[in-house]
């Protein structure tokens, strides 16, 4: 259909002649193309129809629809249904007479602004048509006739206001034949033709969107499930020596006072791991390998060996039925912040402020707690080197702390128990072990043969496995090398209850394998089944979950492997019932496939 709205009058003001047929009216009674015309009147105003409704047929079958409004008055009165009509219009006509030229002027400076407002930048074809001969070409010079000075209305103020609508001007002088169906007739059916063409156009494309909308999609494949997340274990490091000094197993230094009235006892083991002195003190080195020597001085003045020689030469195991070694403490006031000063060095000897506030608390003299902090720093003290502890805080006397039980780790140094495994032995400490494991803590100390026993046998683990658990001990890291050996670390770790070093070797492995390309995967000889059979084992529940999640993601690549069929049932079905890509989506697909080659046409996704 075909939507056009006319506004305006085409009959001048002075007019005689009421009965003159409107220019709509004329075309649709004249025009060959147009039949089946049917009108009606709107409400009224005051008895004057605010618009007529004519309804036709054109081009043989298109529905014509045309609001003819005389008066310019619909837009003051009734904003809504002038804004509904020129919304809904294809083509509007604007006429006047050109011998009225108030109704022009009012029409310029009222009405045509309003209807720009309401076509809101709409791309609807205006035609403004100034209707009439005119009847006062050259105007009275009488200075007492103005009634009719410059009473019509000019052509260039027709095609001005024709440019400010960005309308089609046309001068109709009379309403005959030539210029009803001619002129008028031919370009309002070829702005039709336009408007049912651009119709045709914007049906064609909706309808080539609803086919398109309509048209098989291909399945969407949805990201697979997340895995569990593995939350790292903190470090327990410090707090595990810093107990052993409290609850004061395999101790073997007792340090007294001067009237052995007070004994704290110690591990070599810790003592030796932070200062070169107490190397010195307990053997582990000798007075001639000390460079500097205010630290031989130090230890002669500071400490006293008993029951032998003071500097001992054979730091060899020994049985661990041997009492601790007794060190006399020469200086009083260093004796009494003592304990104070073990807790420091087992703590991991980086907490300075909190040792100064504790020795200057008990102390309560100046002079005195500077005399203590002075011989501390000296024990750190680096042989060789300027006491670069002085004066240091926290953070750079932990990074000054730079010997550690590592420097013990698999040496005969100290060492009080030696482990026999796969013919060969390693050498280790007892307070390190039972400090840092649960497990030795109990086997050592308890009604067990290894408590008294230098020699330890071990069971069910490699030489390779049990050096990095010891390191682990030791250090408080490790760093497997493979996935394999990490495994057999977690078991080694399971087997001695050591829950830290289990959770860092499952994110190892995890790690390991969340890196590893498709194609590697596919291609590898390792074994997830077997990993999965080995943690559910071992009791590693986060490790057996998320491989099982691991296999169900990649279930495409492990289903073609032969230890596929290891699974147990139970395994089997959570795998199938989590695995990505689902059995829906390859049904979805199989069937997108089918259809696309049931329509003869490429598919623009596979």
């Amino acid at each position: 259909s075909v939507n056009i709205v006319a506004f305006g009058n085409e009959r001048d003001g002075f007019s005689e002649d009421n009965q003159q047929p409107s220019l709509i009216w004329s075309y649709l009674g004249r025009s060959a193309l147009i039949s089946q015309i049917d009108s009606s009147l709107s409400a009224s105003h005051v008895g004057n129809p605010v618009f007529t409704e004519y309804q036709a047929c054109v081009f043989g079958n298109v529905r014509l629809v045309v609001h003819d409004c005389p008066v310019w008055d619909i837009f003051d009165s009734d904003w809504y249904t002038s804004c509904r009509l020129i919304g809904g219009a294809d083509i509007i006509v604007i006429k006047y007479s050109v011998n009225d030229k108030t109704s022009f002027q009012e029409l310029k400076d009222s009405y045509v602004p309003m209807v720009k407002k309401a076509l809101n930048h709409c791309s609807v074809p205006v035609i403004i048509s100034a209707i009439g001969a005119r009847k006062n070409e050259v105007p009275c010079t009488c200075p007492l006739c103005t009634s009719d000075r410059r009473s019509c209305v000019t052509a260039s103020e027709g095609v001005q206001l024709a440019k400010e609508l960005g309308a089609t001007y046309l001068e109709l002088h009379t309403l005959n034949d030539f210029y009803i169906q001619k002129y008028f007739g031919g370009v309002l059916e070829y702005f039709m033709i336009q408007s049912l063409n651009q119709k045709s156009s914007e049906k064609m494309k909706k309808r080539k969107k609803t086919q398109k909308c309509r048209r098989v999609q291909p399945p969407q494949l949805e990201q697979p499930e997340k895995m569990p997340i593995l939350k790292g274990e903190a470090s327990h490091y410090n707090a595990d020596l810093h107990n052993l000094l409290c609850c004061c197993q395999c101790a073997d230094v007792a340090f007294y006072t001067e009237d052995l009235s007070t004994v704290v006892e110690a591990h070599k083991i810790i003592l030796c791991s932070v200062s070169h002195l107490f190397m010195l003190l307990f053997g582990v080195k000798s007075p001639s390998d000390a460079h500097d020597a205010s630290v031989v001085q130090l230890a002669q003045s500071l400490f006293a060996v008993q029951a032998g020689d003071p500097f001992p030469s054979s730091p060899r195991a020994v049985p661990p039925c041997v009492p601790p070694v007794r060190v006399v403490v020469k200086d009083s006031v260093f004796c009494s912040c003592l304990p104070d000063i073990l807790h420091f060095i087992y703590s991991g000897a980086f907490q300075w402020e909190r040792l100064e506030e504790d020795i200057r608390k008990k102390l309560k003299d100046p002079d005195k707690t500077e005399h203590v902090l002075e011989k501390v720093k000296c024990i750190l003290k680096t042989p060789g080197k300027l006491n670069t502890v002085k004066d240091c805080k926290s953070h750079q006397i932990k990074q000054l702390y730079n010997t550690s039980l590592r420097l013990f780790f698999n040496t005969p140094v100290l060492a009080d128990v030696i482990f026999k495994i796969q013919g060969a032995t390693v050498p280790a400490h007892r307070a390190v072990l039972v400090a840092r494991c649960e497990v030795m803590a109990a086997m050592f100390n308890g009604n067990y043969l290894e408590a008294n026993s230098i020699q330890v046998p071990v069971y069910g683990v490699s030489k390779d496995t049990f050096l990095s658990f010891l390191e682990y001990l030791y250090t408080d890291s490790c760093c497997p090398a493979s996935i394999l050996q990490a495994m057999s670390l977690l078991i080694c770790a399971e087997m001695y209850q050591v829950m830290r070093l289990q959770h860092i070797c499952e994110l190892y492995i995890i790690t390991q394998l969340q890196s590893m390309p498709s194609r590697e995967l596919a291609s590898t000889s390792l074994s997830i089944v077997s990993l999965l059979k080995k943690a559910k084992f071992h009791n590693s529940d986060c490790l057996s979950t998320w491989l099982l999640h691991f296999i169900a993601t990649n279930y495409l690549i492990f289903s073609q492997k032969p230890e596929f069929q290891d699974l147990s049932v139970e395994e089997r079905n959570f795998v199938e019932m989590h695995r990505w890509p689902s059995n829906l989506y390859l049904k979805q697909l199989a069937d997108y496939r089918n259809y696309i080659h049931s329509q003869k046409c490429h598919c623009t996704v596979m």
